[in-house]
C-alpha cells in the first residue's frame, strides 16, 4: 500500500506497468514516465479523429511488436490499412468494432477490457456518463494493457474517474499541443508542445509546406492519414438515390 501514497507536490509512483509514450517531454510529466496500464487514460480534443494517431504513433508499434492486438471501438473514421501499416501496425493485429450507439460502444469496451485480450484498447465515447466511466475504470484495474478513451473537449468540465486526462490541440506548424488536466501529482499548468507531422510526410514536406497548417482553423482540422470518412446512413442513402 505504500506505493499508493504520494505527496501532493510530487508526481505519484505508478501502481502498475507503464508504456513510454515515445515523447520525451510528455513522459517526463507522466507518473512512471509513460501511459499507464490498469487504468483509464482520457484524451480530450475538439474534433474526434484529429490527433489520436499522431499522439500514439510512437507507442503503438512497440505494443504491436509483442504480438498483442489493438482494438478500436467506434472510431469516427474507417481504419485505413495502408496508413496503419505505415505506422507499423499490421492489419492482422487490428480488431475493429463498428458500434454506432453509445450503449454499444460502452458494452463492447467493457467486454474487451474484462477479457484482457488486447495490448491497447482505443474507444471513442463522446457521451459517456461519469457512472459508465467509473465502471470502465473498475474493469481497467484488472487489465494489463492500455485503455485510452477519446472524448470531446467539452468533457473537461465533467467529473471523470480516469487517473490521467489530457487535452490535445494542434499548432499551425503541425505540432501537437498537450495539456495535462489530471494526473497523480501536482497540477501541470504549462502546455507541452510535441513536434509532429502526420504519417510519412515528415521527409516530404518542404519548410514552406509545413506552414500550410496555418490555413486550417482549430475546428476544421483534417483527420490523421490513417483514417478516412465513414459516410453516415443518410449520406449513403442520398448517394444511392443519385
Amino acid at each position: 500500500m505504500a506505493d499508493a501514497l504520494w505527496r501532493g507536490h510530487e508526481i505519484g509512483a505508478p501502481l502498475a506497468r507503464v508504456h513510454p509514450s515515445g515523447w520525451d517531454a510528455l513522459d517526463r510529466e507522466l507518473p512512471g514516465g509513460g501511459w499507464p496500464c490498469r487504468a483509464l487514460t482520457e484524451v480530450l480534443q475538439a474534433r474526434a479523429g484529429a490527433h489520436e494517431w499522431r499522439l500514439l504513433a510512437p507507442c503503438l508499434p512497440r505494443l504491436a511488436s509483442t504480438g498483442r492486438s489493438l482494438a478500436l471501438v467506434g472510431p469516427p473514421w474507417v481504419p485505413h490499412g495502408p496508413g496503419l501499416q505505415q505506422l507499423g501496425l499490421p492489419a492482422r493485429q487490428l480488431i475493429w468494432v463498428q458500434a454506432d450507439s453509445e450503449a454499444e460502444r460502452l458494452w463492447a469496451s467493457e467486454q474487451l477490457i474484462r477479457a484482457n485480450a488486447c495490448g491497447a484498447l482505443l474507444a471513442w465515447l463522446p457521451q459517456a456518463s461519469p457512472e459508465a466511466l467509473r465502471r470502465l475504470q473498475v474493469s481497467a484495474q484488472g487489465n494489463d494493457g492500455l485503455v485510452l478513451l477519446f472524448r470531446p473537449q467539452a468533457a473537461r468540465h465533467q467529473a471523470s474517474p480516469a487517473p490521467l486526462r489530457l487535452l490535445v490541440q494542434h499548432s499551425p506548424d503541425w505540432a501537437l499541443r498537450v495539456r495535462l488536466l489530471k494526473r497523480r501529482g501536482p497540477p501541470h499548468d504549462s502546455e507541452l508542445r510535441l513536434p509532429s507531422v502526420p504519417g510519412a510526410l515528415d521527409a516530404l514536406l518542404a519548410p514552406r509546406l509545413r506552414a500550410l497548417g496555418r490555413r486550417a482553423p482549430e475546428n476544421e482540422e483534417a483527420a490523421d492519414v490513417v483514417g478516412r470518412t465513414d459516410p453516415s446512413r443518410s449520406e449513403r442513402r442520398q448517394r444511392q438515390r443519385a
